[in-house]
């Protein structure tokens, strides 16, 4: 049996395209394919503290999702938070008296939710700022299922 240089070359050529092919399937990106609410901590809302003392609330939009636990995020500026309700679909609503303060760029506490998993409506807070040189803050409310 002879080899040519031909089969040799074309031998060769399809050993190369077939190592960049495999190679090739190799680098592609393939994004996975699960809820990340399902896996961790879900944003429900921000707004923007002012430098007053106020009240504020965060609508969660429809349909309602069921959640255990909350917290805040908190971007700029501390912010002392007295007090919040937790307003449930079913009508409900739970008072926490909170009487923390989260510092700039920091997070709350973990806030259980009586009841286990609950659907969320709205949360609604009364907080103040700590001095109008620290600026405004934004404040984000995450759940956890």
């Amino acid at each position: 049996m002879k080899i040519t240089i031909k089969t040799l070359l074309a031998t060769f050529a399809i050993c190369l395209f077939s190592i960049h092919y495999v190679s090739a399937q190799r680098n592609i990106k393939v994004r996975p394919t699960y809820k990340t609410a399902a896996v961790g901590w879900v944003k429900l809302g921000t707004t923007h503290a002012k430098h007053t003392a106020d009240h504020d609330k965060i609508n969660i939009p429809g349909p309602f999702d069921s959640y255990r636990k909350i917290k805040f995020k908190v971007k700029d500026a501390p912010v002392n938070i007295h007090r919040l309700v937790v307003n449930y679909e079913a009508g409900t609503s739970q008072k926490v008296e909170t009487r923390f303060t989260i510092p700039k760029n920091g997070e709350s506490r973990i806030i259980d939710l009586v009841g286990g998993k609950r659907k969320l409506k709205s949360i609604e807070f009364w907080y103040d700022t700590k001095g109008i040189l620290n600026g405004t803050a934004d404040v984000t409310l995450y759940g956890l299922k």
